[in-house]
């Protein structure tokens, strides 16, 4: 059976204090749940962040790294230094990671081959921009995305990687994506995934759903059969709203 997960993306929020808060808040209220619970802190409260949920099941995940082991690479992190205070997981291929930082797919599968060496789960991103789902190219674009990205690994690395469809024409943008459109993608994704693989792979893979799942959406979109949790964002910020969408799955 494929694993229901539910991950926070803090982005650039919360400073020490308020991450300590945060996380005390949540361990108060997350209900009983049979979901893989992830909360990924800025880089400089990673360790903190661990720290202090350690006695606890939910994880602790980076939002980046870099794909090389060590060198000159002023403001990056390495897998190893991750590894070394503890944080096994790692988001890569982010919307904003690609938009504003120019994030290719070539680096990314640089990234993911590293994440993999040193045995890290990873959170894939990837996903259309408005432009892409009003022609009717979304489904060349996260094909690509995802060939690009991750086709080049075995299939024995596929245990290590989670899937993250963000339709990035629906964060923010006032356009609304349905649970309907939602299970449509992740369908289509499983289908790649078992023609180019198999369909062991693409049925154990777990695909996270990233369009502005709130607290009042949360349970029609994980009703959804190839939908196996959220990417949540701004209501990860929130530990009432992030309990609430984690205890609806």
């Amino acid at each position: 059976m494929r694993k229901k997960i539910v991950a926070g993306n803090w982005k650039m929020n919360k400073n020490l204090a308020e991450t300590e808060t945060l996380l005390s808040e949540l361990k108060s209220k997350l209900g009983e749940t049979s979901a893989d619970i992830i909360v990924a802190p800025t880089f400089v409260n990673l360790y903190n962040a661990s720290q202090a949920l350690k006695d606890t099941t939910i994880d602790v995940a980076a939002q980046n790294m870099h794909q090389a082991e060590n060198g000159a690479f002023t403001g990056e992190i390495a897998a190893g230094m991750l590894k070394n205070i503890g944080i096994n997981t790692v988001i890569l291929g982010h919307s904003e990671r690609r938009a504003y930082f120019g994030e290719t797919d070539e680096l990314l599968a640089g990234k993911v081959d590293t994440a993999i060496k040193h045995s890290m789960r990873i959170i894939f991103c990837f996903g259309e921009e408005l432009e892409d789902r009003k022609s009717g190219n979304h489904f060349a674009v996260v094909e690509s995305q995802l060939k690009n990205g991750l086709f080049h690994i075995t299939a024995e690395n596929w245990k290590n990687v989670v899937l993250a469809y963000e339709p990035v024409w629906a964060i923010g943008t006032g356009e609304t994506a349905s649970p309907e459109q939602a299970q449509e993608m992740h369908a289509f994704i499983r289908t790649t995934i078992a023609k180019a693989f198999n369909n062991d792979i693409a049925d154990q893979v777990s695909i996270l759903y990233g369009g502005s799942v709130k607290p009042n959406n949360a349970e029609e979109i994980f009703a959804k059969e190839d939908v196996d949790g959220g990417l949540i964002g701004g209501a990860s910020l929130d530990a009432e709203s992030f309990s609430a969408i984690a205890n609806a799955i």
